[in-house]
């Protein structure tokens, strides 16, 4: 049984990265985290958490591991993907039901974030990098020609 889910909360520990053997050249590879989806209710000028609950977030992709080393305890991120019923039994063989999340997507939410520097692609030169947040116009070159927005007059 699953269901589509979208939940938007913070990671309450490091993350867990783990390979697997897939019987082929390559195997697969699993990002864990356990994320505490909260309900935050305006209440006085500030929020109130009604009803946050604590779940467990699998994200099989073949970059696991690279994504293990970018998100962090305390990060708040945004998770698509379904809800999966997990039945299990305890060490006392009594059965147990928990829920868990197998992600399509986690993405990380600006809060707290103080910057975020992008890698090049591989066909641009190592000067081209820029910080997110960075003034396009400064990052460019003197020489460049101005652009020219939309509904605006030409100067020339």
């Amino acid at each position: 049984m699953s269901t589509f889910f979208v939940g938007e909360g913070n990671i309450g520990s490091a993350p867990e990265f783990q390979e697997f053997p897939s019987g082929n050249d390559e195997p697969r590879r699993l990002l864990r985290l356990n994320v505490y989806f909260d309900n935050p209710v305006p209440r006085e000028g500030s929020y109130e958490d009604r009803g946050g609950y604590w779940a467990p977030v699998e994200l099989w992709h073949r970059d696991a591991e690279h994504w293990s080393t970018l998100y962090q305890k305390g990060m708040r991120v945004l998770v698509e993907g379904r809800t999966v019923r997990d039945e299990w039994e305890d060490s006392e063989d009594n059965a147990r039901v928990t829920f868990k999340i197998e992600a399509r997507r986690i993405g990380i939410l600006p809060h707290r974030v103080h910057s975020v520097v992008m890698r090049e692609r591989s066909s641009e030169p190592a000067a081209s990098a820029t910080h997110v947040g960075q003034n396009t116009e400064q990052a460019s070159s003197a020489t460049s020609k101005p652009r020219k927005r939309r509904g605006q007059a030409s100067t020339n």
